[in-house]
């Protein structure tokens, strides 16, 4: 597996950055879903994507073989970058991966002044599955029903054939998860889920609070489990607004000559 260090990316680097938030991608995702949030970041506020091993321009580096190994290959490559307040986003798959990664990062008096997760239920009421055991047309319906990949991917033999082995092992991560040893977050959490996602009910979505000993919030947003994707706006002032909330009172711009 490639080394941590070169699992971020920063698609519109914020020099004058007070706060970060580290994007982590659903099942089969990479780095590029979160482009086009961190173009859109105020001056303030800087977007910084992970890409997983296996995915995307990591394409031809060994896949982490376990959630353990992942959650501890995404806090080693957030860590050096922690010299700001931050927090963690994760949606769906990344819910979990980025649950794993504050835990083991609070462990060591670096974690995230708070976690937005999205699309998952809560880490203890995570559900076992087997899609990732599902032929490839299954699997490709499963995607299609989800909303989250283009029919021009889905029907193209070649492109299909190239995404569902990267789907079906993050799949496999997911479905096979059990959350780790040790004990719960200090930090808030924020909890997004759709409304129309028939991958987290209002419940499951709430469940989150036993993840934390600090408060833990739930936000409803119109759409399914993909919600994020047709207008980002609302979700990404939502994680704004609470990662400038970690920053120092008073931050202000830089001074000019």
């Amino acid at each position: 597996m490639t080394p941590a260090r070169s699992w971020l990316r920063r698609h519109a680097p914020r020099p004058y950055a007070s706060a970060r938030v580290f994007c982590l991608p659903h099942a089969g995702g990479s780095a590029s879903t979160y482009r086009g949030w961190a173009a859109a970041a105020p001056w303030d506020v800087e977007f910084v994507a992970v890409q997983y091993p296996g995915h995307e321009d990591l394409l031809g580096t060994g896949p982490a073989g376990s959630m353990r190994e992942l959650a501890a290959g995404v806090a080693a490559a957030v860590e050096p970058l922690a010299d700001v307040p931050y927090l963690l986003f994760g949606h769906s798959m990344g819910a979990v991966v980025a649950y794993e990664a504050a835990r083991r990062l609070a462990r060591r008096s670096r974690g995230p002044h708070r976690l937005v997760v999205s699309g998952r239920p809560a880490p203890h009421r995570s559900r076992p599955g087997t899609v990732h055991l599902s032929g490839d047309d299954e699997l490709a319906a499963h995607l299609a029903r989800l909303g989250g990949t283009r029919d021009t991917v889905l029907d193209h033999p070649e492109l299909r054939a190239f995404l569902l082995p990267i789907v079906r092992h993050d799949y496999r991560l997911t479905e096979t998860y059990r959350p780790l040893p040790g004990p719960a977050l200090t930090a808030p959490v924020t909890v997004l889920y759709g409304v129309d996602d028939p991958e987290v009910t209002r419940e499951e979505a709430e469940a989150w609070g036993a993840s934390t000993t600090g408060p833990c919030e739930v936000l409803a947003f119109p759409g399914g489990h993909f919600y994020i994707a047709p207008d980002g706006e609302p979700v990404t002032a939502a994680v704004v607004e609470r990662a400038r909330a970690g920053c120092p009172a008073g931050t202000r711009w830089p001074s000019t000559p």
